[in-house]
């Protein structure tokens, strides 16, 4: 069982940064594939980042490449998702998720845990 809390969601305007942070519970943490989805206001929850379980490959969607960072300390149990020339339209609630037992997942069915969300909202 893993129990994922993000945190660090916030208002920013438009060319701001924010750093999520996602505090993982369990020993197994570095066994799981850890991504980043977001869900905005009348939209279906989509892929934004991922990362192995070693911090070695990373996969972004299209539009955050370039922006956004995704990263893990293993050591600490969390995932981060560093994210720079927010746009009004990053503006949506970011969950985090782990998968076990794949390189890379990009398919949210695919995740077996997801935090609770937090909520970004970027101002223009």
């Amino acid at each position: 069982q893993v129990q994922l809390v993000e945190s660090g969601g916030g208002l920013v305007q438009a060319g701001g940064s924010l750093r999520l942070s996602c505090a993982a519970s369990g020993r197994t943490f570095s066994s799981y594939v850890m991504g980043w989805f977001r869900q905005a206001p009348g939209k279906e929850r989509e892929f934004v980042a991922v990362i192995n379980w070693s911090g070695g490959i990373t996969s972004y969607t299209d539009s955050v490449k370039g922006r956004f960072t995704i990263s893990r300390d293993n050591a600490k149990n969390t995932v981060y998702l560093q994210m720079n020339s927010l746009k009004p339209e990053d503006t949506a609630v970011y969950y985090c998720a782990a998968a076990w037992g794949y390189t890379i997942v990009v398919v949210s069915t695919l995740y077996d845990y997801w935090g609770q969300g937090t909520q970004v909202t970027v101002s223009s």
